[in-house]
């Protein structure tokens, strides 16, 4: 109990505090990667970042957050008499170390991947064998070494053809030799449109995603659907908390930032005043959308900081208003911050 609580003061009542000076070095990195050149071809030219890039990662985990109480929150399991330690300040301030250290991996943030291409590689065709069995035979290499992605695995069709299997052939055949924990050989009901409708209304969408996570192969077309779906309910809906300070919160915000859809983000942050890290948001869509007209006065202006969020409010918000309001309060109460 005595851990809880003082997580609480340092990650909830500090945390703006403590991660302004980060995340304007992010911000300097970031505008300095956009704004290398004195020339607007530059940016023109600028290669579209990737989600692995190393900076692209390093304002992903900025912007999510790290509270403890949610990482570590009380799973649903055979209750258990609670245990009690009593610790030295200084023992309590090593186990808040370790809990954050455990916190960090369990952020980690699950892959974003461009949808696999079909296989349709057919080898043979044995016209001779046309007819002679009702079924199809699939032959699989199981040598337990070789990667999944690099095991061998065909069929041969009631016609005579012998071809490559798919990707959906390929995965239930691995898991049948390979058995994944926790995956199944049919997808769960709780993935079909109506279901996933349900689930949502009961702000499901973090067990969607963990459930998701083990039962698709990250760049197969029901992953990238899933997830699709799950952030458009959390975009449509304004359910940001609902990822914050989960491993799924950078992917949403890769995805809205994708889409060019950042707005609804932005005015949450402003209203719990994380202006930083909306500025931080602004810079990571300036990486990725370089020709937009937010980008380029940006460059033009070798805008930073808040000065970021008032061109994008000018030249791409669609909630300019808003944006704008709360920024003026941000920098009239920046004074009275400084003398307290």
């Amino acid at each position: 109990m005595a851990v809880l609580g003082t997580t609480r003061c340092l990650f909830r009542g500090c945390s703006w505090q403590r991660n302004v000076k980060r995340n304007r070095n992010l911000l300097e990195k970031c505008t300095s990667r956009i704004f290398c050149s004195d020339t607007q071809d530059s940016v023109q030219n600028h290669a579209k970042p990737q989600f692995t890039d190393r900076l692209v990662q390093n304002i992903l985990t900025s912007i999510t957050g790290l509270d403890l109480e949610k990482v570590f929150q009380p799973l649903k399991q055979e209750l258990k008499p609670p245990t009690y330690k009593l610790m030295t300040d200084e023992q309590l301030e090593q186990a808040v170390q370790l809990a954050t250290e455990k916190a960090k991996q369990l952020l980690q943030m699950p892959p974003v991947l461009p949808e696999r291409k079909p296989i349709s590689d057919i080898l043979s065709v044995d016209k001779i064998l046309d007819g002679m069995e009702t079924a199809k035979y699939v032959f699989t290499d199981i040598t337990y070494e070789i990667p999944h992605r690099e095991r061998f695995i065909v069929v041969r069709e009631t016609n005579g053809t012998l071809r490559k299997a798919t990707w959906e052939e390929r995965d239930r055949l691995i898991q049948v030799y390979f058995p994944k924990e926790g995956r199944k050989l049919t997808p769960p009901l709780i993935f079909n449109e109506e279901n996933l409708k349900m689930v949502f209304s009961e702000d499901r969408h973090k067990d969607v995603l963990d459930l998701c996570l083990v039962q698709f192969e990250p760049d197969s077309s029901q992953y990238i659907n899933v997830h699709a779906a799950t952030y458009e309910d959390l975009e449509k809906h304004g359910k940001y908390d609902l990822l914050r300070s989960t491993r799924h919160f950078g992917g949403m915000v890769w995805y809205l930032v994708n889409v060019r859809r950042i707005d609804g983000l932005i005015v949450d942050m402003l209203k719990k005043d994380l202006v930083q890290d909306a500025v931080s948001l602004v810079s990571l869509f300036h990486m990725v959308h370089p020709h937009s007209e937010s980008a380029q006065e940006a460059f033009s202006l070798k805008a930073t900081d808040t000065d970021l969020l008032k061109i994008y409010a000018l030249k791409e918000s669609q909630r300019s208003g808003y944006i704008e309001l709360a920024l003026q309060a941000y920098e009239q109460s920046m004074p009275n911050s400084a003398a307290v």
